[in-house]
């Protein structure tokens, strides 16, 4: 999995690099995960080292099954880099026209343009990668009492399509965004 991509450096914030997760990234996986916040928002956090070893294990078998595609999201600092954001395109499906897009954000990255920088990307990529398999549309869902996640999707060029109601394992409505193919 040599697949990098690149979100642009602006002018209050550094590039970012966009990756497979790999088997060293644990640490910094469950360091993103003692976040409060982050934790409220999944459905699967990840608190222990075998949950950790889980999550990429998944991510290395979506990559391998080209279904499903876990990108970590990485910012240069003086020591190197540093984890601020996961970027997921899955569902992805041949002659499906629609998958989504998922996103979290590490706490110390957010309301740094960091989340819209990296979906804006992992998007770009998808209707290049996918275009002759047939995806014509990607579509980004959140609970509606997320705000950030809207004003991210609308940042990332995804319009507010519909609200969707709770249904299990969704405890909340929630809100369909979509952005279509050039």
């Amino acid at each position: 999995m040599s697949i990098v991509l690149h979100a642009a450096a602006t002018p209050s914030a550094p590039g970012l690099l966009l990756r497979p997760w790999r088997d060293d990234d644990a640490e910094a996986l469950l360091a993103a995960y003692r976040d409060p916040v982050l934790r409220s928002w999944t459905r699967l956090p990840v608190t222990t080292r075998a949950e950790a070893r889980a999550f990429l294990r998944r991510s290395r078998q979506g990559w391998a099954a080209d279904r499903r595609f876990s990108f970590a999201v990485l910012e240069p600092t003086a020591e190197g880099e540093r984890l601020v954001a996961n970027v997921v395109l899955k569902e992805v499906t041949p002659g499906r026209p629609a998958a989504e897009v998922g996103y979290w954000t590490a706490a110390p990255a957010r309301g740094r343009g960091v989340a819209p920088r990296a979906v804006a990307a992992v998007t770009d990529w998808a209707f290049a990668r996918f275009a002759a398999g047939g995806l014509t549309r990607l579509e980004l869902l959140h609970q509606v009492d997320n705000p950030a996640s809207c004003r991210v999707a609308e940042k990332s060029g995804y319009a507010f399509a519909e609200v969707l109601r709770a249904r299990p394992p969704f405890p909340r409505d929630g809100h369909r965004h979509v952005r279509h193919r050039p």
